[in-house]
């Protein structure tokens, strides 16, 4: 696969947009990221939460990896574009849009209740 087709799958997903995030490209829904492209475009992010993550990498450890740090850990996703089929990754960008999708669902539910 290529950044094109991260790109593709990702803006083919409903509402979905691409601005820029610290110089590269993200892809957006409800204006959560749930995916990027990494400067070289040799590599892209997906936002998967940590028990999705976790089964990706242990079933294709060469195309993902946690990405470093903090955002590992809570799940961000380094995918290494050129190891991946495209059926995987259109899984997993299916998923970190419906997981930006979801958390904007919790954000609105919440944000609209009064404090006692």
């Amino acid at each position: 696969m290529r950044a094109s087709d991260l790109r593709r799958m990702a803006l083919g997903r409903n509402g979905a947009v691409e601005g820029a995030h610290q110089g590269h490209p993200d892809f957006r829904v409800d204006n959560r990221i749930f995916a990027t492209l990494h400067h070289d475009e040799r590599f892209g992010m997906v936002k998967l939460t940590p028990q999705q993550q976790a089964e990706v990498v242990r079933a294709h450890p060469r195309g993902f990896a946690p990405e470093s740090g903090a955002w590992g850990r809570a799940g961000c996703t380094r995918i290494t574009l050129d190891e991946v089929e495209e059926d995987t990754l259109e899984e997993v960008v299916t998923l970190a849009w419906q997981n930006a999708l979801n958390n904007s669902s919790s954000r609105k539910r919440t944000s609209g209740r009064r404090a006692k």
